[in-house]
């Protein structure tokens, strides 16, 4: 039985990446401004959905921010998205730690359902014309290199 859920879950994985275009969704920022996805198209995106209960989530903000400033430049744009309910620890958390990327509140979790978030944090990059590319699920130390790889393989395409 186990090995039956561990490949539904796979299976799951599989169908995020093999989807030709991402899904789009438009989301209230934390500077109170709507983000669309369709919208930035041209620009690689990378995706971080997350949650401040989420030790994992909270211990990557920095290395993601290093990300978003290094590659901001180059068209690489890197969004969190909070999937918390209520966005108050959130928000309380990021009065504290600071991020220069733009920051979306999915209060309802429907932009977590559309792109089969199961894990925390799970990060999606998305190439130039909004397709997924990538699906990382989970955090430990250094994921972020791969992150890196796989901006540094689309921006050479």
């Amino acid at each position: 039985m186990k090995h039956w859920v561990l490949s539904l879950l796979l299976l799951s994985a599989s169908l995020v990446q093999a989807q030709s275009a991402a899904p789009d969704f438009t989301l209230k920022a934390l500077d109170g401004s709507n983000l669309r996805l369709a919208e930035q198209k041209g620009d690689i995106m990378l995706i971080n959905f997350w949650a401040s209960w989420c030790g994992p989530c909270i211990q990557e903000m920095p290395a993601l921010d290093k990300l978003a400033q290094k590659y901001q430049t180059l068209g690489v744009q890197v969004w969190g998205v909070n999937v918390e309910n209520d966005s108050a620890a959130a928000k309380a958390y990021l009065q504290k730690v600071q991020v220069s990327f733009p920051i979306l509140f999915d209060l309802e979790n429907d932009v977590s359902k559309a792109y089969q978030v199961e894990a925390m944090p799970t990060t999606v990059i998305l190439d130039k014309d909004g397709n997924v590319r990538a699906v990382h699920r989970g955090y430990q130390s250094g994921v972020e290199k791969k992150y890196e790889a796989d901006i540094k393989k689309l921006l050479r395409e």
